[in-house]
């Protein structure tokens, strides 16, 4: 038995089958062939079965029908009141994207309402499809409309029971229901109560009201005298009382009220970590990959040089990967001096550039953007958002580090402030009980470096291994080993002002403090021969503004680029009064003596045989070069004869003598003497 075209069928299988059929298969061809039962279907394909009008059975074979399988009328009633409906999707979308203005804002209906709806809807959709059919039921039930009717509000009422759906059970009430879904679709089914505000509680003058109460700072409410004060000015504004205190209470601690006082009552920056959205973020895995740098008060308390208990701050820098303290600086103020040297020290233990570093805004920090000196150590650095503490991750590595080490050191000062365990205090009775057991500030320097030693020591919280080890067995191929140019480049200070080579070596300024370089040849020994090359020459000069061990000298090129020349060491300083003064520094003195005469000797010779060499020395013209001071007349000769004035023993050029020599002869010898004072001057 089925619908066919919307006519109530009966099957070939159900009439013929069986050994006590309803009809034998050759009767029912004759009725057929006489007109007195109608085909609607041959049958026939996959599946599919001859059909015929049960309107068109005579009455005697629809007794033997209905014996066998019952009254086919009422088993489709019966089915059709039984079929399970479909939930509709579409319907449900609808619903969950619906919204309405409540206190000011859009919301969303109920997952209960939702739920209600789209089971009204789907049932609905279901009756339409049987009145759909109404001519089938009709022609099933002789033509009667009132029971196409009473089928359906039947049906409504078993999926009642079934699907627990809120349709009208009056039947004029769901036939205009129906009617009005027809027309309006998903929103007819929405109670006009939803969004009315004539069933708020609290109006929106009145929420405007007990919300500028709440913020009010002058006078300011607790939420017992704010319940009273809003009670009286809604009387005299006529508007209905607060019935209950909790329930006031309920409603400004609801999600979209809170955020409209908290502010007020909290301060600005409590509203903001409250209810600003905080990123969720994946640490690096590998080494180098991000350093935090960041100031924090270092928890241990010291004693100054007057005995005085004091506590200080440190810069500390980290590893993001491995938690490892890679380099710290210990002073009384986050300032460029201790953020320079940690992140040297942090450089000097890794060996490596890290890729990226974070730190804050903190004016040390602009100083070294504004020197250059992060471009130099990372790829990227960037700061951290301002008053956004628990965003860092090394605000949270510097609260594990004092609950897991130091808070073991009976001089521990204790967490933040703000901090509510009691374990998370310092027992200042006890310290100022032991003080003179304080540290000094170099043991507490020292204490620090046992701590972080520890703490990179400590098994990591995800790798199963101690910090250092995670740290020292990552590795990062896009990070750069750190070399001794590195280091001079990144930590070297260029001075602002060139600086000239003189006979005393270079002087420069360091932290306004003069102070004496020169270039070595070899330890503690001046290398005399540069400075025959470059004495009064002018030089770049980079320093190391924390180690004043040497200094590095560079020539600056036309274009402007730096040239290399030498490093230049401490100038050698030594006692004036002989009997302060070493063994070791008598040997200098005599050692740079004779170095000095051999500068002499040096610069006399080579400016002669140029001088020579281009017909412009003195002697080629009757004249004499004068005679360096100061000279033993060994030195002397030397020059002469590196010079080639002389050809032979300066002795037997002595004017005076061969003047006397002359004198002597007689007149007999004059031409021999005339012809020899001439020879003479020839060789003057």
């Amino acid at each position: 038995m089925e619908y066919f075209n919307k006519i109530l069928c009966v099957t070939y299988a159900e009439l013929t089958g069986g050994s006590d059929a309803v009809i034998k298969a050759a009767t029912l061809r004759q009725n057929m062939s006489r007109g007195n039962i109608v085909s609607v279907h041959r049958g026939g394909g996959e599946g599919g079965q001859a059909l015929y009008a049960w309107s068109s059975i005579p009455q005697k074979y629809k007794a033997r029908y209905m014996e066998r399988y019952g009254d086919p009328e009422q088993r489709m009633k019966e089915a059709m009141m039984r079929d399970r409906i479909k939930l509709d999707s579409e319907a449900r979308e609808f619903f969950e994207n619906f919204t309405y203005e409540k206190n000011g804002k859009q919301e969303h209906l109920t997952e209960k309402l939702i739920e209600e709806y789209t089971i009204n809807a789907s049932v609905l959709k279901e009756l339409l499809k049987m009145m759909a059919q109404r001519r089938a039921i009709r022609q099933s039930l002789n033509g009667s409309t009132a029971g196409a009717w009473e089928v359906i509000y039947q049906s409504s009422e078993t999926m009642r029971k079934e699907y627990q759906h809120t349709l009208p059970q009056n039947e004029a009430r769901l036939k205009a229901k129906i009617k009005a879904f027809k027309a309006d679709g998903y929103k007819s089914l929405i109670s006009g109560k939803v969004g009315n505000k004539n069933t708020q509680k609290i109006t929106d003058e009145f929420g405007q009201l007990l919300i500028a109460l709440k913020r009010c700072r002058v006078p300011v409410y607790t939420d017992a005298q704010l319940f009273e004060e809003a009670n009286r000015q809604a009387e005299a504004n006529g508007w209905k009382p607060l019935k209950s205190l909790s329930g006031m209470k309920r409603w400004l601690n609801s999600a979209a009220i809170m955020q409209l006082w908290y502010d007020a009552v909290h301060g600005e920056q409590a509203a903001r970590q409250k209810f600003g959205r905080k990123h969720r973020t994946a640490l690096p895995t590998k080494r180098d990959a991000l350093w935090y740098g960041d100031g924090t008060k270092l928890n241990l308390y010291y004693k100054d040089d007057t005995g005085k208990v004091r506590t200080t701050q440190v810069y500390v820098v980290i590893d993001a990967m491995s938690e490892v303290m890679l380099g710290w600086h210990i002073s009384d103020s986050e300032d460029y001096e201790a953020q320079y040297l940690a992140y040297r020290m942090a450089i000097q233990t890794s060996k490596h550039k890290p890729y990226e570093i974070v730190h804050d805004n903190q004016g040390g920090h602009k100083k070294l953007d504004a020197d250059g000196l992060f471009k130099k150590l990372c790829h990227v650095h960037r700061t951290t958002q301002p008053y956004n503490g628990e965003s860092k991750t090394i605000e949270a590595v510097f609260g594990r580090f004092q609950q897991q080490v130091l808070h073991k050191d009976w001089r521990f000062t204790g967490q933040n402030i703000t901090a509510k365990k009691m374990s998370s205090r310092p027992n200042l009775e006890f310290i100022e009980e032991n003080k003179d057991s304080l540290y000094t500030l170099e043991e507490l320097k020292d204490a620090y470096a046992k701590a972080t030693k520890e703490w990179n020591e400590m098994a990591h919280p995800a790798y199963g291994k101690s910090r250092q080890e995670a740290y020292d067995s990552s590795v990062n191929e896009e990070t750069q080993q750190v070399t001794a140019h590195d280091m001079v480049d990144m930590f070297w200070v260029t001075a602002k002002r060139m600086s000239t080579f003189t006979d005393q070596g270079i002087n420069v300024t360091i932290k306004k403090e003069k102070r004496q370089y020169e270039v070595m040849s070899e330890p503690g020994m001046p290398d005399h021969e540069w400075r025959r090359q470059h004495t009064y020459e002018r030089f770049v000069v980079k320093y190391d503004p924390y180690d004043f061990g040497s200094i590095r000298l560079y020539k600056k090129e036309a274009d402007g680029s730096l040239r290399f020349e030498r490093v230049a060491e401490p100038y050698v300083v030594i006692h004036r009064a002989i009997q302060e003064q070493t063994e070791g520094e008598a040997a200098f003195i005599r050692q740079e003596q004779a170095a000095n005469t051999t500068d002499r000797i040096e610069r006399t010779v080579a400016g002669r045989e140029i001088e020579k060499a281009h017909g412009v020395m003195p002697e080629q013209h009757g004249l004499r070069s004068p005679k360096p001071k100061g000279m033993t007349a060994a030195e002397r000769r030397q020059i002469e004869r590196r010079t080639g004035i002389y050809s032979k023993s300066p002795e037997e050029y002595k004017i005076g003598r061969k003047t006397k020599q002359v004198s002597l002869e007689d007149w007999a010898n004059v031409e021999t003497a005339v012809v020899d004072m001439a020879s003479v001057a020839g060789k003057l």
